[in-house]
């Protein structure tokens, strides 16, 4: 459990339209099926039907034509989803890290670090990196020479940022994400593989989420791109040259081949393969 809320505030802060007591207490978001009395759950699809009809759950967010199936307290909105991660954000907010770098980080003495940094246990930072004001880097992650990471971005345990890699504001890279390694470029040599130097970037725009164990190449001679606000789930893989677009969001499993190019506003679904 996070923090508590009563019903009243919940509305005040978020909107819609609350029909029961304002001074209800809420301390924990559940699903439809929990029997937490004091908590809060959301439905937006007619196969959990029963759930709603039985749930024991101290209030529901739904839609306003959903209410001829329930008849308790209730929070009308739109966007029962939306509303529901919200109140989730609001009970469970990020832990705050104290400002401070651990003895045991290794940072090199050209790197440039800005304010209120949290760097934790046996950070590795290489010459010439660009920390901007509020980044947090957990323990044992990598970050390459010539790399820039801007505000308040977070770096999971034990993930590697590649060399030169250009990283925006308010990003999260989850566990074991490795951002610009080397493209899979060969040349074919009579019977042998040569391969090709991979002297492209990663950027990555603001606002962007990469998850546990997935990587992403950086480009053979251009840079890969992934824009502002994508999202991608564990264990996708994105080749070198790639573009991906505005606010599209990948999920897990997800292979994309070198040189594809995908709009904005996509969704993609997990293990789906994409060519180059």
């Amino acid at each position: 459990m996070g923090q508590s809320v009563t019903c009243g505030e919940l509305v005040k802060k978020l909107g819609g339209e609350l029909i029961g007591n304002p001074n209800l207490l809420i301390d924990s978001v559940a699903s439809l099926d929990s029997s937490l009395k004091n908590s809060i759950s959301f439905f937006n699809n007619s196969k959990y039907l029963d759930s709603l009809k039985n749930t024991s759950v101290a209030i529901v967010i739904l839609a306003r034509e959903d209410l001829i199936h329930y008849k308790g307290p209730a929070i009308i909105t739109n966007n029962p989803y939306l509303y529901f991660a919200k109140v989730s954000r609001l009970l469970n907010p990020n832990k705050n890290f104290k400002k401070e770098i651990h003895k045991s980080a290794n940072i090199h003495h050209t790197s440039k670090l800005g304010k209120d940094l949290y760097i934790g246990p046996n950070v590795v930072i290489e010459e010439n990196v660009t920390l901007n004001d509020g980044v947090i880097l957990h323990a044992g992650s990598v970050i390459e020479a010539g790399t820039i990471i801007g505000a308040y971005s977070i770096v999971h345990p034990h993930s590697v940022i590649k060399s030169n890699t250009i990283i925006g504001k308010n990003c999260i890279l989850y566990a074991g994400s490795v951002i610009g390694s080397d493209g899979f470029g060969y040349a074919k040599d009579d019977n042998e593989w040569f391969a090709i130097p991979q002297i492209g970037r990663v950027i990555l725009g603001d606002n962007v989420d990469i998850g546990a164990n997935s990587t992403i190449d950086r480009g053979t001679l251009d840079d890969t791109i992934i824009s502002s606000g994508v999202k991608i789930d564990n264990l996708v893989q994105i080749g070198h040259n790639c573009f991906i677009g505005e606010n599209t969001i990948i999920a897990g499993c997800v292979g994309i081949a070198g040189s594809a190019k995908i709009g904005k506003n996509c969704a993609i679904g997990g293990a789906a393969m994409i060519l180059g």
